[in-house]
This record gives structure tokens, C-alpha cells and sequence, in this order.
């Protein structure tokens, strides 16, 4: 069974080449990446990777700024380039911050015996404690991410003026009273071939419900649960994306950098895939991960 790997990348280049090499040369897999349009990278570092066996496809398609929708719209785009190859049975979605908790044998065995599930973490929403008012301020109210990039705090804070005033008028966004429920959840995932190609044509028919998230803060975590838990694939969907994520603040960042202090609770999980990798934090770790599964 072949499986495809869709990774949205912005940066670490070198890391991004430690993933490929972990799935090249193997017939069974194919990468699929999304570089950031506002990211530099060299014509032969561009080459490097277009060049590989496994990678299939490779694009600088958008301009992604944190919590944009443009990020969906680059998901979708992977999806979509990933779903021409018949050969593609399984699916998983990553970032360039991963990094597989498993070796190639274990991907092979467990999703041929499991390739009628599929994997993603999901909740109603409105759910208390999550976001702001349950997460429903980031789709009642207008979030220009795709215009300005939060990562400059200039821009960051011209987001949050619009946002406070849109609250002080009482102005909020309505829904269709044919709007599908609310789901939200990790963006990462792992689907099948079935369930992905239902999102696929799902969002070329509903166009209004895919424009809905437009202006919405992090579409991509709410898009593919609102989708699949109202769709026949719903109980197809184990609430486990398989990922492997500790969501405290260490080592400068929330979700946590991770270090050689997670290398236990790495193996000892039934992840697939771990994120974030960042350096010079995740060095050892990533230098003990793949000794223990290559």
C-alpha cells in the first residue's frame, strides 16, 4: 500500500531534507511539499529536493502567514496533487517541524491493517477552554491573517486593533442557517484514500462553505473536522491524529520545542509522528530518534 506524505514547510530546510530522507528510497511512499512563497530558498537547494526519488511534488504556491487561510488553501492543493496518483491509498499531513516516531516497516504494517480508519483529532465547538469563546471568536469575527503577518509585532497588533473594534460595535458574523456543525481539532491528520478524496470534492462543490472560513483564525483546525464529522466518514474517525505533541511552553515555544528529554516518552507513544523539531534544541533528540527506528 503506497502512502503519501503532505508536508507544509516555511523553514528549516535541512530538517525538511532529514524527513525525505527517512521515506526515500522506498517505493511504498511519496512526498508531496508546500514551501512558503515568502520563504527564500536557493535555485540548488530547490533542485535538492525536486530531485529525489520520493518526492513527487514540490510547490512555493502561496504566501502563508501564521493562522492564514491560506494555509487550508495550500493543504488542499496538497490533497489535491496527492489524490492524482492512484497508487496513493493512505494520506498523512504534517509540517516541516515533524519527524516520524516509527520506522517505515510499522507505517507499511499498521495502516494496511487499518486503512478503513482514519485519524483526526476532533470536538464540538463552541468547547470550553479552547480559543476564546469556546473557539467560535475566530470565525465570528474577522481575522486578517492572510493580510498581515502576526509574526511582526507591528502587524500582529493591527490584527488585534481590527479585532477589538469589531467587538466594541457588536459586529459579528452570521452563519447560513444550512451552515454544517461545528468541528474543530489539530490540523495534522492521517485519512484515507476514501475519506480525503470526499474532502476533496466536497470542497469543489460547497465553495460557500469553504469561503466561510475565510478571515478565520486557523481555518485548517476546524475545515477537515466540519467536513468529515458530517459526512458518512464520520464513524470511520478514531479521535487520534497520532501525533505526538506536548502542548506546554518549554524551550521558547507552545506547542514545546522538543529535546533528548523526550526521547522516552517518544517511543513509548503510539504516535507516528512527533512535532516540534527545532535547533540547536532538538538536536540530540533527533540524532537518538533515528538511530532507535532506522
Amino acid at each position: 500500500m503506497k502512502q503519501a506524505i503532505l508536508i507544509t514547510a516555511y523553514k528549516n530546510y535541512s530538517h525538511l531534507v532529514e524527513i525525505i530522507n527517512f521515506f526515500d528510497n522506498v517505493d511504498d511512499f511519496s512526498i508531496y511539499i508546500h514551501y512558503d512563497k515568502k520563504s527564500k530558498l536557493s535555485l540548488e537547494e530547490v533542485n535538492r529536493i525536486k530531485t529525489r526519488k520520493v518526492v513527487s511534488h514540490f510547490s512555493q504556491k502561496y504566501k502563508v502567514n501564521w493562522g492564514s487561510f491560506n494555509h487550508l488553501r495550500c493543504i488542499l492543493y496538497l490533497a489535491k496533487e496527492a489524490l492524482k496518483d492512484k497508487e496513493n491509498e493512505y494520506f498523512h499531513l504534517i509540517s516541516g517541524h515533524d519527524f516520524p516516531t516509527k520506522n517505515k516497516d510499522y507505517f507499511k504494517d499498521y495502516f494496511s491493517q487499518n486503512q478503513l480508519n482514519n485519524y483526526l483529532d476532533n470536538f464540538e465547538v463552541p468547547k470550553m477552554g479552547w480559543a476564546n469563546n469556546g473557539g467560535l471568536d475566530r470565525l465570528e469575527y474577522y481575522n486578517f491573517y492572510d493580510l498581515f503577518n502576526a509574526k511582526v509585532p507591528k502587524q500582529k497588533g493591527r490584527i488585534k486593533m481590527i479585532f477589538r473594534f469589531q467587538k466594541k460595535i457588536g459586529l459579528k458574523r452570521s452563519f447560513s442557517s444550512k451552515f454544517p456543525k461545528l468541528y474543530g481539532g489539530s490540523t495534522w491528520w492521517s485519512l484515507n484514500r476514501s475519506c480525503l478524496n470526499y474532502v476533496k470534492d466536497y470542497s469543489k462543490i460547497n465553495k460557500k462553505v469553504l469561503n466561510r472560513f475565510k478571515f478565520t483564525l486557523c481555518s485548517e483546525e476546524f475545515y477537515f473536522q466540519t467536513v468529515i464529522m458530517n459526512s458518512p466518514f464520520k464513524d470511520s474517525v478514531m479521535n487520534n491524529n497520532l501525533r505526538y505533541i506536548d502542548w506546554s511552553a518549554r524551550n521558547g515555544n507552545n506547542p514545546s520545542v522538543l529535546d533528548h528529554s523526550d526521547f522516552l516518552n517518544l517511543t513509548n507513544h503510539e504516535s507516528i509522528f512527533a512535532r516540534k523539531f527545532e535547533y540547536p534544541f532538538s538536536n540530540s533528540l533527533l540524532i537518538m530518534l533515528k538511530k532507535s527506528i532506522i
